[in-house]
């Protein structure tokens, strides 16, 4: 832990000064791939707190304390567990819940879309933490990663989030940018957030390829899959797994090789 960083002073993806005098020893963590993160630079013992989607380290969950989800906390348990740090996230949490957090301890929020907008946010965890090196080496690697990505033919695809009503993704999401890494062209590139879209709008686009995430909706079930390869019998329906492609934390290191079997297999697919 390097305690001679400190104080840090930074500025948070909203613009907004935040202070953190030392090496911080309670910290509570309501996204869950900056929860990995934490986890990766070695950061077990001063983590206090995490929210029930926090799934990895699966150890976690039964060791802290779950504070609720990343939109509706519990009833003050945050402020019980007296943190010194506290990660949030511009999509993932609510502005109120900032706001709200902001007179208990320091709150650095992030706000990532690319791949360069997570290895900053890594290195600025790594330094609000003072783990400066660990983080350092940790985006450097995963960097160099997604950088000897071999190319690949361009496949057009839609990328699906949810059923009920089946939505995608827009060319401003972290998922598009991750798409492009992968060599993926995003049917829904022109269009913002999660735009809902209908079976009937995929087969009238003229796509390589459907992906199906396995979560946030639990596409990986074979009654969702099948009811798009049924609707789609002339285009490939892969499901994918969901954490690869919106994670931003420290799973992106294993990104690049998924993306790499991924091309594999649908390479392979009968056309």
């Amino acid at each position: 832990m390097d305690r001679h960083a400190f104080p840090v002073v930074t500025t948070d993806a909203l613009g907004r000064r935040l202070r953190v005098d030392a090496p911080p020893k309670r910290i509570v963590s309501l996204v869950p791939s900056q929860t990995e993160l934490l986890s990766d630079l070695g950061l077990d013992d001063r983590v206090v707190g995490i929210t029930r989607f926090c799934v990895h380290p699966e150890d976690w969950r039964k060791d802290k304390t779950i504070v609720g989800g990343t939109k509706q906390l519990s009833d003050d348990p945050i402020q019980t567990l007296a943190p010194d740090l506290v990660l949030a996230n511009k999509e993932e949490n609510t502005p109120a819940m900032v706001e709200a957090l902001d007179a208990i301890a320091p709150v650095y929020v992030s706000d990532v879309a690319t791949l360069p907008d997570a290895l900053g946010m890594i290195r600025s965890v790594g330094r609000l933490t003072g783990t400066t090196p660990r983080a350092d080496a940790l985006a450097s690697e995963i960097d160099a990663a997604f950088a000897a990505l071999p190319a690949a033919p361009p496949l057009r695809v839609a990328y699906l989030i949810w059923r009920a009503p089946y939505m995608s993704v827009g060319g401003d999401t972290f998922i598009h940018a991750m798409l492009r890494r992968a060599g993926f062209v995003n049917a829904f590139a022109d269009q913002q957030r999660y735009p809902e879209v209908t079976l009937e709008d995929l087969r009238a686009l003229n796509l390589d390829t459907v992906l199906l995430a396995s979560e946030p909706f639990p596409f990986a079930r074979p009654q969702f899959a099948d009811e798009v390869r049924e609707a789609l019998p002339h285009t490939e329906v892969q499901v994918v797994d969901g954490e690869i492609f919106s994670w931003y934390g420290s799973r992106l290191l294993q990104a690049p090789s998924y993306f790499t079997s991924l091309r594999a297999r649908l390479a392979d697919a009968p056309s």
